[in-house]
């Protein structure tokens, strides 16, 4: 009997008893977009990088709707203990593009280490354009606000046509009442 109430009890070196932590069993993975989407945010704010860039079909995404994507142009490969990254990236012209490389691998490393404790062990970075600050916002209207903007204007145009049309209608309207009362009494 005493044996079985021992059984979470270890004896140590110098008699005395302890007690067995219970350590429950199990893994914590993480999900690739997870891992993207700690490099998107951490990159917002690189100096010199305008954006990712995540193809021709997210681009074309891009382009006709406001999007929020982070992970656009972030690839990245997740094991147990490490990450690989793979990045297409926009930067802005005369800006120092090794600098901008140094900066994105220090972030990247820190970020996903300090959240998940995973190694980054390589950060790859496909410079795929560069582009000034006017031609990057100037690429950044989609279409769908040209379409909210023409729709915008035409509103603006239909009212003042409207405004147009009653001021002629009631101008219209005093004349006939001015010409309908009889010239003669």
């Amino acid at each position: 009997m005493e044996n079985k109430e021992m059984k979470n009890m270890n004896v140590t070196a110098n008699g005395t008893h302890t007690e067995d932590s219970h350590i429950s069993k199990g893994e914590l993975t993480y999900e690739d977009k997870v891992i993207q989407k700690i490099i998107g945010y951490a990159l917002k704010d690189v100096d010199g990088l305008l954006t990712l860039d995540g193809g021709f079909f997210s681009n074309i995404a891009e382009k006709l709707v406001n999007t929020d994507n982070v992970t656009a142009g972030i690839n990245a490969e997740v094991g147990k203990k490490q990450v690989a990254v793979d990045l297409d990236v926009v930067v802005e012209y005369g800006k120092d593009i090794e600098d901008i490389y140094e900066q994105i691998k220090d972030l990247i490393s820190r970020e996903v280490n300090d959240m998940t404790h995973l190694d980054v062990i390589e950060v790859n970075v496909n410079v795929v354009d560069i582009k000034t600050q006017e031609e990057y916002e100037k690429d950044q209207e989609t279409v769908q606000d040209k379409v909210t903007d023409a729709a915008k204007t035409t509103g603006q145009f239909a009212s003042k046509q409207t405004d147009k049309a009653k001021s002629a209608v009631s101008k219209g309207t005093q004349k006939v009442k001015d010409n309908a009362e009889p010239r003669v009494q």
